[in-house]
């Protein structure tokens, strides 16, 4: 259960391809300057942030799944120009850039439609095929914890799987108490072939389609086990 990002990185189709189900938890306030709207490509002159503007203010705050998408500049031709200039010689690049492409350069209303749209299209090239809900259709109550129990008994779930920052703000007797066992991801995952010399791995998926294509999905699983609390 996690919020939608613009094309995240390969963490997070690791927690999608390794869960029977996974919640889009974009019921929750949008926060600026975050993985929502934007996220880092790698190109020959070091990482690169493409960021979508939205309408959103501290002062009017939205749901991620309501904040809609700004169309005042024409960041569709910067992104793809962006992303073109650095993948165009990736072995993947033509096979995969038109779907893309077609995704970015639809009106979409809102944030989290985008996003959606974008997961969806890197999960069908990674042969991932994890059934996609969203916390919206639960409507969930109570808050932080709570809400996020609510929805997993309604999906009569036994366990739940959570980033390792989770650690330090997650109530784990409350799921305890829920029968609820919590799982801890690792993040380390192994190198792949990439452009422009040292490695980097926090960077979109794109990277890894772009350079690997279908294969990518193997460098999908994170090198280290996950960490489970029992119930």
């Amino acid at each position: 259960m996690i919020q939608s990002n613009y094309i995240p990185w390969r963490g997070y189709f690791d927690f999608i391809d390794e869960v029977d189900t996974f919640v889009i938890y974009d019921d929750v306030q949008y926060t600026r300057k975050d993985w929502r709207s934007r996220n880092l490509i790698k190109t020959s002159t070091g990482p690169a942030w493409l960021t979508v503007p939205v309408l959103f203010t501290m002062k009017h705050p939205t749901l991620i799944q309501d904040t809609p998408i700004s169309y005042a500049q024409d960041w569709i031709r910067k992104h793809i120009g962006t992303i073109t200039s650095a993948y165009r010689h990736a072995p993947y690049f033509s096979e995969h850039s038109p779907d893309l492409f077609n995704i970015i350069r639809m009106k979409h209303n809102t944030i989290s439609t985008l996003n959606v749209e974008l997961i969806l299209w890197a999960m069908k090239i990674l042969g991932i095929n994890t059934p996609i809900l969203f916390s919206k259709d639960f409507h969930p109550v109570g808050v932080k914890t709570d809400r996020i129990i609510h929805i997993l008994k309604q999906l009569s779930a036994t366990g739940y799987l959570v980033g390792p920052s989770a650690k330090h703000y997650i109530d784990i007797n409350r799921f305890k108490s829920e029968h609820i066992n919590l799982e801890f991801k690792s993040n380390i995952y192994p190198e792949y072939p990439q452009l422009y010399g040292t490695f980097i791995s926090n960077v979109s998926v794109i990277d890894l389609i772009f350079n690997c294509g279908e294969g990518g999905k193997t460098y999908i699983k994170s090198m280290i086990p996950n960490e489970t609390t029992s119930s």
